[in-house]
Order: structure tokens, then C-alpha cells, then sequence
């Protein structure tokens, strides 16, 4: 158990009691709703598209479209793919189960490592439990020094930097700051690519029929963003590449593609749901689909990908669609995301 908190050495009679000094690690993902219904996800919806690193255009433009035409429509539609996905025996999203079980590890393999001088949690960028509310949790048990982990292998304004950029908005508000790292983007890190590499293997030896090729499907971005220096596409790219290499694959076996377009600028291209039923008219009818830019399975992958994108294939003459889940907590995973964290808590720790 962690030590009770003590009134500091030498301190005056009336100093308050402090808690030990620890190590925090913040794992950070982007959101999940409280719920499926339209006000929850009215909220949920209406503080994901509000992010500027997410949606740039200037708010006097798209704030009236958003709060008075899309948030009139899409927390019905949105509300009726999180009900097909949702963990209803534990009232939650399974981006939200995956996230605590993922938490839950770490926190056991941190605790062999370092006994109680670590505490970890999670947060979520959008909608419960907020980063705010976690800093300031981590803060009051006595962590000193933090380390926070956005949960996103390749880097994006949209993903990590807004991530980061919560966590340093919680800071301003803290009289006491701790000190801070960031975790790097980790898309060519040799475990990771590894834990990735396990996962195809061992669905593929699962199946009577090798697919044609594996699609490696990251969510999207406008291609505006590439151009305005985010290194998100060269990195998705990279992850496809040292994926292959580590298979031992020709080029031909594996594919990169981008899904979750959304508006009407373009986005990253080939479209995952397009370039699927492209493969499927030229023969390639037994296909697996990998998600490698999500670090556990959410409404992108559960809905998006075995629904919207299984159905393109399948439309277009496709037989066999195989989804290989995220890595989600497989030991693999934990094993990687422990090993970038020890890497960045050096000189923190011994």
C-alpha cells in the first residue's frame, strides 16, 4: 500500500500532510460518449468537431453549421453505430473497456518494475474521464513527475498534438506543476512493429485460405494537412513498410489505405472503402484488413471497418473479408507500450 501522507521533515507543527512523491504515466486516447443516446452524443460530437486541430476552419464559419445542422442529425446516426458496438453488460464503450484493461497492465508490470512509486491511469481528449480530471487525480496522490502518453503510434495535429495540447492546458490551471514528458510518436518502434507482425501471423495461420493481400487501414486526413508539413502519412506509410520487412512479404501482399473521410475536402488517398471493392473487381476476393494507426478497437474499427467497408467488398464480388482486431491489450501490445515507457522515464527512475 502507498505510504500515508506525512507533514514534510523539519516542517512547522501546522504544515498540511503530503502524500510520498511518485511517478505518474498519463495513457492517453481520443474519446468515447457516456452513452448512445442523442444528448450524450450530441456533447460527445459537438466537443470532438469543435477541436480546431481536428475541424481548422474559422469557427464564425463552421460553428453555426456544426451546432445547428450536423448536431441535428448526427448524434442519431452516430448514436445507432455506437449501439451496435457497445459493451452493454458494463455500460461503457469497448474503446473505453480496452483502455482500462490496457491501464490495468501497465500499471501491474509497472508496479513489478518500480513497487508503489508509480501511478498509472488513463484519460480520454474527448468526453470522460478528462485529462484535467486525471492530472489533477495524479497530482493530489503525490506525483511530482508525469509522464504523458498519447496512445497514437504515428504522430497527427489531430491525434497527438491535440492530446498534448489538452495535457498542457490542465498544467496552466495547476499552482504546483510537476515535471512533464510526452511520449514520441512509436510507428517504427521494433516491439511495436513486432506485436503488429504477431497479430497477422496468428490469424493468418487461423485461416484454410491465405487472403490475397492485407490492407492496412489508418484513419484519415485531409490532404491539405500533409501539405502543411503533419507527418501522419510518411509515418502510416513507414508502419506499412517495416510491417512487411518483419512479415517477409512481397510488396504485392500488403497495401496502405485511409478511411473516416469526412466533408468535403480531399482526404488521404486510396479510400480504404473505395480501394476494397477496387481489389475485389480485379480478383483479389479473399482479403484481411489490419488497423494499425488505432492502439485498441473502437467505432472505426468495429463499425466502420466490419461494416461500411466489409460491405463495399462484399458488394463488388468480395468472398472472404477478415478483420484482425487491434492489438487492444494482447501481451505483445503491453510488452511494447511498457518498453517505450521505461525508455522515457530513464533518469526518472532506476
Amino acid at each position: 500500500m502507498p505510504d500515508a501522507p506525512k507533514r514534510p521533515t523539519h516542517a512547522p507543527a501546522d504544515h498540511p500532510a503530503l502524500p510520498g512523491e511518485k511517478v505518474g504515466i498519463l495513457l492517453a486516447n481520443l474519446g468515447t460518449p457516456d452513452n448512445y443516446d442523442y444528448w450524450s452524443m450530441r456533447r460527445y460530437l459537438s466537443e470532438f468537431l469543435s477541436d480546431q486541430r481536428v475541424i481548422d476552419y474559422p469557427k464564425w464559419k463552421w460553428q453555426p453549421l456544426l451546432q445547428m445542422v450536423i448536431l441535428s442529425k448526427r448524434p442519431f446516426t452516430s448514436g445507432a453505430a455506437y449501439k451496435s458496438i457497445w459493451n452493454h453488460e458494463a455500460g461503457e464503450s469497448p474503446l473505453m473497456t480496452i483502455t482500462k484493461q490496457q491501464s490495468a497492465k501497465i500499471a501491474e508490470t509497472m508496479r513489478q518494475h518500480y513497487g508503489d512509486r508509480v501511478m498509472v491511469d488513463h484519460a480520454m481528449r474527448y468526453g470522460n474521464p478528462s485529462t484535467k480530471s486525471r492530472l489533477r487525480a495524479m497530482i493530489d496522490a503525490g506525483c511530482r513527475k508525469i509522464l504523458f502518453f498519447p496512445l497514437y503510434p504515428q504522430y497527427a495535429g489531430a491525434t497527438t498534438a491535440t492530446a498534448n495540447d489538452a495535457f498542457f492546458r490542465a498544467l496552466m490551471d495547476e499552482k504546483w506543476q510537476p515535471a512533464t514528458r510526452t511520449v514520441p510518436p512509436y510507428f517504427d518502434q521494433p516491439a511495436y512493429i513486432d506485436a503488429l507482425a504477431q497479430s497477422v501471423e496468428r490469424t493468418y495461420d487461423g485461416l484454410q485460405t491465405r487472403p490475397d493481400i492485407l490492407v492496412c487501414s489508418y484513419h484519415g486526413l485531409p490532404i491539405r494537412y500533409l501539405t502543411e508539413g503533419d507527418p501522419y502519412h510518411c509515418q502510416c506509410q513507414k508502419t506499412t513498410r517495416l510491417l512487411k520487412e518483419r512479415l517477409g512479404w512481397e510488396d504485392a501482399a500488403i497495401t496502405t489505405t485511409f478511411q473516416s473521410q469526412f466533408g468535403p475536402e480531399e482526404w488521404l488517398q486510396p479510400y480504404t472503402v473505395q480501394e476494397v471493392a477496387r481489389l475485389a473487381k480485379q480478383g483479389k476476393t479473399n482479403i484481411a484488413v489490419c488497423a494499425p494507426a488505432f492502439s485498441a478497437d473502437c467505432i472505426e474499427t468495429l463499425e466502420e471497418i466490419n461494416e461500411e467497408i466489409k460491405d463495399s467488398f462484399v458488394a463488388a464480388g468480395g468472398q472472404t473479408f477478415t478483420y484482425i482486431p487491434c492489438l487492444n491489450d494482447d501481451d505483445a501490445h503491453i510488452s511494447a507500450l511498457t518498453q517505450i515507457i521505461d525508455e522515457n522515464l530513464q533518469g526518472w527512475l532506476s
